[in-house]
């Protein structure tokens, strides 16, 4: 595998990712629902006074709080074990399965970067995608708590950096594995619609009904709830969050310790990456 190599694809990779509209879309969306559930539903509470619909329980001063700098970790991750671990599922499928379903797979394959440095460029492509996208999280995070503060006359002080540090590389880690899982998926399967198909229906709905049952019913599952990575993404979001004011959001419980949840999500990771070298490596170009 040559680093030159490596970085040419990457390159490639990136070049072609911000030209894809359905790349943006994903991204679009992620932002929205980031901003409609973390800010706007709850300072919409806040001013009417009426928390019932959002967060039972929840005072006004406690929304209010809840939306204001300080909490902006908590409010950027607390999607990512769910919604947004879905939608970076299908962001990882249409980045390494486009190729089969563009036919252009075997052009790649039979020009000068070797396969296994065709996939270091497209696994760095994914993981430098993630971290923008999770940094422009961040970003909007901060500029709309800093605005409702200033609008309310609240503090506009943020977290400590090594707070705001520990939640972007947490963020950066479980969206990651996400997207990987998705690209792997895409390059096993040879399409992006399928393993987009069966990662949300996963995420949305094996993981927590599974859960749910391991909850309340039936206790032996505990042990293989526990190596989900939806668990373990919210163990993750609870341990780097562990005084979120409110209900938590869906997904995000203190099922595992963080550190147990950083040690599964790594090993997702490297699972991932020898999985797709495993498939790179043997597939038929024909």
């Amino acid at each position: 595998m040559n680093a030159t190599h490596v970085l040419d694809v990457t390159r490639a990779q990136l070049f072609a990712l911000v030209r894809r509209p359905a790349a943006w879309t994903i991204v679009a969306a992620l932002a929205v629902l980031n901003q409609v559930f973390s800010f706007l539903i709850p300072y919409i509470s806040y001013r009417s006074s009426d928390p019932s619909g959002f967060d039972a329980g929840a005072t006004p001063e406690e929304l209010l709080r809840g939306t204001l700098p300080a909490e902006i970790v908590p409010n950027t991750l607390g999607g990512f074990p769910v919604f947004a671990g879905a939608l970076t599922l299908a962001f990882g499928a249409i980045l390494l399965g486009s190729e089969y379903g563009w036919g252009t797979f075997k052009t790649i394959a039979t020009q000068r970067p070797s396969r296994m440095s065709i996939l270091a460029g497209q696994v760095l492509t994914i993981v430098t995608a993630v971290a923008a996208i999770v940094a422009l999280l961040f970003v909007l995070s901060a500029v709309t708590s800093t605005a409702i503060a200033l609008g309310e006359d609240r503090s506009t002080a943020l977290p400590s950096v090594g707070h705001l540090a520990n939640g972007y590389l947490g963020g950066v880690l479980i969206l990651s594995v996400w997207a990987l899982v998705g690209g792997v998926l895409a390059v096993a399967l040879r399409s992006v619609a399928l393993p987009v198909g069966l990662g949300i229906v996963w995420a949305l709905g094996i993981e927590n009904l599974v859960s749910a049952m391991a909850d309340s019913v039936l206790d032996a599952l505990q042990p293989v709830r526990d190596v989900f990575p939806g668990v373990n993404a919210g163990s993750l979001v609870a341990a780097l969050t562990p005084e979120q004011i409110g209900t938590p959001p869906p997904g995000v419980s203190d099922a595992v310790s963080g550190g147990r949840a950083v040690a599964t999500l790594v090993a997702y990771l490297v699972v991932a990456v020898l999985a797709g070298a495993w498939f790179h490596r043997h597939r038929d170009v024909s």
